[in-house]
């Protein structure tokens, strides 16, 4: 009987991709044991024990993207990240790391007790944590081809979907059409008007979210559906005509098969999911960190699913002007998504098998 480490925490984009190599591995080796790093303030502390798995918690080190006196104490909470770490790394017969603040300390306990690691990227450009992961391992596994550095050599697995996700693409391959008309259905919105899908990804977006403030007398004058997830810790607007605010959609699967249109961050969750179930996206990258959400969405926009806008150009006068052409270039976008990333996960358990034997 084995026992896996994964490390991936913080948000869904790290949380989500790693539940779903879980899975996977429970399935082909019912026998053995998943274990989850992460933090008390991510979204693993739900995501991961709600999924039946068990997580330890680690100290977060907390490292602003400024220079500040906060950086006095990064290295004694790397030190007490990595101890804790390394009690549960040791146990483990392979430890499989997704990135994000979890993945660092994760990375070195394991370099510390010799314990075999596997690295899966999903951003086109490589996070730091993984980056420092990489100079223990050559078991690496991206979501997107990478030019350069250590992960240009990876195996190109894509990323693993949610089950929900993974289904709903099984599911609808038989009638995209159909598909997409029952999920409307189910979604309780109007077949014969058109449906924005908003989000700001897994915490919300303060910035998209005043945009479409503003952009409510817009979307009701066109007779437009909207669905707008807000975020758990946003205010929810008021509801107003086709208009709904959630603070966060539990049917994702559907929201996406509904859409016509989806407005969002292209983090690499959301880029997979909606390229696996969505039509045609507008894209407004994150206009911090590396530039990744920007490359991200590079392969959607060329195959004419989606376009790409900086969030300084995203007002409620952009969209005023441009709903109309938006909408056409759905109407005009493959009725299918792309099923590439439905294996990810028997990939990267795969790469951990091989890790485990080497």
């Amino acid at each position: 009987m084995a026992t896996v480490a994964l490390a991936g925490g913080g948000t869904a984009g790290h949380v989500e991709p790693a539940l779903a190599v879980a899975r996977e591995w429970m399935k082909s080796h019912p026998g053995d044991t998943c274990n989850f790093l992460g933090t008390k303030s991510g979204l693993e502390i739900n995501l991961v024990p709600a999924a039946g798995f068990e997580l330890f918690t680690i100290p977060r080190v907390r490292i602003s993207r400024t220079p500040s006196p906060s950086w006095l104490r990064v290295p004694i909470d790397l030190v007490a990240s990595v101890l804790s770490s390394i009690k549960v790394v040791k146990k483990a017969d392979v430890l499989v790391g997704f990135g994000g603040y979890v993945s660092a300390p994760a990375y070195l306990a394991a370099a510390l007790t010799r314990t075999p690691i596997v690295i899966h990227e999903a951003n086109a450009k490589p996070g730091w944590a993984n980056r420092l992961g990489a100079r223990f391992t050559h078991h690496l596994a991206v979501a997107h081809p990478v030019e350069a550095g250590s992960f240009s050599k990876a195996l190109l697995a894509g990323l693993p979907l949610r089950s929900d996700v993974a289904q709903g693409s099984l599911d609808a391959a038989a009638d995209w059409g159909r598909a997409r008309t029952a999920a409307k259905a189910r979604m309780g919105f109007a077949a014969d008007a058109p449906l924005i899908v908003i989000m700001g990804g897994s915490q919300g977006s303060v910035a998209i979210n005043a945009v479409i403030a503003d952009s409510v007398a817009t979307f009701n004058a066109q007779g437009i559906s909207v669905l707008h997830s807000v975020g758990k810790l946003n205010t929810l607007p008021q509801a107003s005509g086709a208009y709904r605010p959630v603070a966060y959609v539990e049917a994702m699967a559907d929201a996406y098969l509904a859409a016509d249109l989806i407005i969002a961050r292209s983090g690499a969750v959301t880029c997979s999911e909606f390229r696996a179930l969505g039509r045609y996206a507008l894209f407004v990258p994150l206009p911090i960190g590396n530039g990744e959400q920007f490359v991200n969405a590079a392969s959607l926009v060329a195959a004419d699913r989606a376009q790409v806008i900086t969030q300084k150009e995203f007002t409620a006068q952009y969209l005023s002007t441009n709903l109309t052409s938006l909408l056409e270039k759905a109407a005009h976008a493959p009725i299918a998504g792309d099923p590439q990333d439905l294996h990810a996960a028997e990939k990267i358990v795969a790469l951990a098998e091989f890790a485990m034997s080497s």
